[in-house]
Formats: C-alpha cells, structure tokens, sequence
C-alpha cells in the first residue's frame, strides 16, 4: 500500500478526528463505510477516507463496487490508494475530486 504518501489514523485518532465513540468507529469499519489495514500490528484508515470530519460518502458505495469485481477489502484499498492510469491519480483523490462516477464505471470494468 502507499503508506509512504498516505497518512495514518488510528482507532484512537479517528475517535477524535470524527467526534464519535470508539464503537461507532469499528461499526464503521464492519459496515465498510470506512476500511482499514492492519499497520506494523495496528488497525489504520487512510486519513483521505476522511473528508470535513466524517467518512467521505462516495467511498462505501466504491468499496460495495469494487466488492462486486471480486476485490477483497484489502485489494480494494490497494486499488484505491494506487495510480490508476485511466484516472490519472488515485481513485481516492478522484472520488475526493468529485468524480465518483467514473471512479465507480472503472471499478466496475475491473471485474469483467
């Protein structure tokens, strides 16, 4: 993964970057409006799944995409936080972009 450019958050940071209980945290994550990676051992979001202090709301709707082409949660992070040459940056940064239509149409041709 991109660790390298992406920042962090772990369960305790997005408990105070969101203003909400730990437990609604990992209903987050169960429920996949937000996905996680184990880091060095620790639970971790990318702060860019993060937008004006809640989940950015067109990533669930990705993650339920890329789910349908057979991507695991962890495959789907990976895709998310690469280079996509069809998008010409991130799928992250295209959906924080704006351009969740076409960030889900090449999700979508990923599974055929």
């Amino acid at each position: 993964m991109e660790s390298r450019t992406t920042e962090w958050l772990t369960v305790p940071d997005l408990v105070e970057r969101l203003g909400i209980p730990q437990g609604r945290v990992r209903r987050l994550l169960e429920d996949r409006v937000l996905l996680g990676a184990r880091v060095d051992g620790v639970l971790r979001v990318p702060a860019d799944f993060i937008a004006e202090g809640e989940p950015l709301h067109e990533l669930r709707g990705t993650v339920l995409v890329l789910a349908d082409a057979g991507f695991s949660d962890d495959e789907a992070m990976h895709w998310l936080l690469s280079e996509e040459d069809s998008l010409g940056t991130t799928p992250i940064a295209a959906l924080r972009a704006g351009r969740k239509a076409e960030v889900r149409r090449v999700a979508q041709a990923l599974g055929f």
